[in-house]
């Protein structure tokens, strides 16, 4: 095969590449992989209209020259003739999708500058005409310099245009191709190539005319920005102002099931078990699922709208600036969630640096098992009133201000240890990437929903197994041994837990921390909502016999025996808190080994005690 003319297929991932390899080749292809890489090599003869035999070779999709993994690499390296075991293409055929054009079309322009024998195929013009745009093919081969033939691979039109045009190409020796012009960067050829795009437009329905003028705003750099942190705070506000009567009658069960309790059973263990371990435990953590559903009401919102991919776009010139590509951004994102999804999901990334440094920085995301300690903590210490913009639904809630705050902080943190790891132990140099913005939409009720009753049966799970199984540990080793009667002992000093605490205290009382504070952070390694349960059980445990005192909240407990230094520095402590046991655990797996786990346990240890020291003495010399 090799004395045959040689023609390369190549573009954009999601171009349709792949179906007009197939529908040209049919049965005729033949696998293997190229020398010395485990990229696979799919090739394949078709005959041109007189006949002529022709091997067409499937490169793999990729958005510039300019490599950011193997198969990238082999991409460029055929293009350019440096492949070894490929010859120099005698001809290209690039791939555009005509529904994105202006992205695809960026790619085009880099390969034609190279002077070789191209034509563009305008592929899947029939899902572009049923989306509402109509394009001219012959403007754009005008643009271009290149022939462009329209095409729909998967029902074979155009193939047989495509056909014609190789041949007369490959007779003329690239009598038509334009000539290789001066070099230009990429924001120079991504602008020239959606002028070429707008210029190939025949008709455009509303809509699309609609999602172009609302993406001029959605990604800018500066007023994309402003909308993307706009949104985050109206996120944020609404945990609080929303869930206020939802929290209210989950708090309302939870107390009367333990009344209900306290009333039907005899002082003593199991009362105590039931009342103290299971039902304030887990109670003080259920109390929050309507806060956590309200987060993920919104991102499931933004996923579904299509807005996430362009806020994808968005932060991939500030991940830049730290030493990352945006093919961190989805991890990162999914990290809001859980770290340990978000740490799966760095398999994506190529470079292995780009990866460890996001494996490292996607605890610092805050999950939403911090959030029923913000929520406790905030909704204890600070006031429930607007700040500005007058009252009612028009005033900023200092609440929802301050969770709003602790989640950038989170973001600012992990972009500033990205920075230092960049340059430190995870040092080599970043790459970029391209995405193609999905087209805006409607959301469909029942995925929202679905979404909503899959994060509330995880929440709830979890509340069941880790949170139950840690709270009645720590609940155990909080009533053993007991403390002598009328000694004036406190039963929590004098248990297991206790005195582990109080040596454990030593070490956290320069930042403000008490006894009970280092007490919760050791089930907390467990899971974060554990803290707010082993605090309920602790302060239960510690609770006057008299009824009524069972009938008060744990933020209320909460505000008689913490300063606000200490408060705030607890919230300080949890946004850079060593993570979970799972989070752990699949670290170890994704970098083979404990090295890097342990590195993670030990950095994070240093910023969290460094953010709670920095504000407990900042708040205290204030005067808080």
């Amino acid at each position: 095969m090799t004395g045959l003319p040689l023609i390369a297929l190549v573009g954009n991932p999601n171009a349709g590449k792949s179906a007009l390899f197939n529908a040209l080749t049919g049965a005729r292809q033949k696998l293997g992989n190229y020398p010395g890489v485990t990229v696979e090599r799919k090739a394949g003869r078709f005959s041109l209209s007189d006949g002529r035999p022709i091997e067409l070779v499937d490169l793999p999709g990729t958005y510039s020259l300019n490599p950011t993994s193997p198969d990238e690499q082999v991409t460029r390296d055929v293009i350019l003739g440096k492949q070894a075991g490929e010859r120099l293409p005698d001809a290209l055929v690039v791939v555009v999708d005509a529904s994105n054009l202006d992205n695809h079309l960026r790619f085009a322009l880099e390969l034609i500058a190279l002077g070789l024998p191209t034509i563009v195929a305008l592929n899947m013009v029939d899902l572009a005409t049923r989306d509402g745009l109509e394009l001219d093919a012959h403007i754009l081969s005008r643009e271009l310099g290149v022939p462009v033939i329209s095409t729909v691979a998967v029902r074979k039109r155009g193939l047989d245009h495509l056909r014609t045009e190789l041949e007369s190409m490959l007779d003329a020796n690239a009598g038509r191709v334009r000539p290789s012009g001066e070099h230009r960067d990429f924001e120079g050829l991504r602008q020239e190539a959606r002028r070429i795009a707008r210029s190939a437009i025949v008709r455009e329905t509303p809509s699309r005319r609609l999602t172009a003028a609302v993406d001029r705003v959605a990604l800018h750099p500066t007023a994309g920005l402003i909308l993307l942190l706009a949104l985050l705070f109206v996120m944020f506000q609404a945990v609080y102002a929303w869930s206020e009567a939802p929290i209210a009658m989950i708090e309302g069960l939870v107390t009367s099931a333990g009344d209900a309790v306290a009333a039907t059973l005899p002082d003593g263990l199991l009362r105590s078990f039931l009342v103290d371990g299971v039902i304030n435990g887990v109670g003080s953590v259920i109390t929050f699922l309507p806060q956590i559903l309200i987060l993920f009401f919104f991102i499931l919102m933004l996923e579904a709208t299509g807005y996430m991919v362009r806020a994808a776009f968005l932060m991939d010139g500030l991940m830049a600036r730290v030493g990352l590509s945006g093919r961190a951004f989805i991890p990162l994102l999914s990290s809001f969630a859980c770290a340990v999804p978000g740490i799966m999901a760095t398999r994506t990334i190529s470079d292995p640096k780009d990866r460890l440094t996001t494996i490292l920085i996607a605890p610092l995301m805050t999950c939403s098992a911090r959030l029923p300690v913000y929520a406790v903590i905030i909704g204890a210490f600070i006031p429930a009133r607007t700040v500005a913009l007058g009252f009612g639904p028009l005033g900023i809630g200092l609440q929802g201000l301050v969770l709003f705050c602790l989640y950038i902080s989170g973001i600012v943190g992990a972009m500033l240890a990205a920075l230092v790891l960049r340059r430190t132990v995870t040092k080599g140099a970043s790459g970029g990437f391209l995405m193609e913005m999905p087209k805006y939409q409607w959301p469909r009720p029942q995925d929202i929903i679905l979404g909503l009753w899959q994060r509330a049966v995880i929440f709830l799970k979890r509340a069941g197994t880790i949170i139950f199984t840690s709270t009645v540990i720590l609940w155990m080793l909080l009533s053993f041994p007991k403390a002598p009667e009328h000694s004036g002992v406190s039963q929590v000093n004098y248990s297991v837990a206790g005195r582990i605490a109080n040596g454990l205290n030593v070490v956290l009382e320069p930042i403000g921390f008490n006894r009970d504070i280092s007490l919760a952070l050791i089930p907390a390694m467990a899971a974060r909502e554990v803290a707010v349960s082993a605090l309920a059980t602790v302060y239960s445990l510690d609770a006057d016999e008299d009824e009524a005192k069972l009938e008060r909240s744990l933020g209320d407990r909460l505000k008689d025996k913490w300063p606000l230094p200490t408060a705030l520095a607890f919230l300080a402590w949890f946004v850079f808190a060593p993570q979970c046991i799972s989070t752990i655990a699949v670290t170890r797996r994704e970098t083979n080994g404990w090295k890097w786990p342990l590195f993670m346990i030990g950095y994070l240890f240093v910023l969290a005690y460094a953010a709670a020291g920095l504000t407990y003495w900042t708040a205290t010399v204030a005067g808080l």
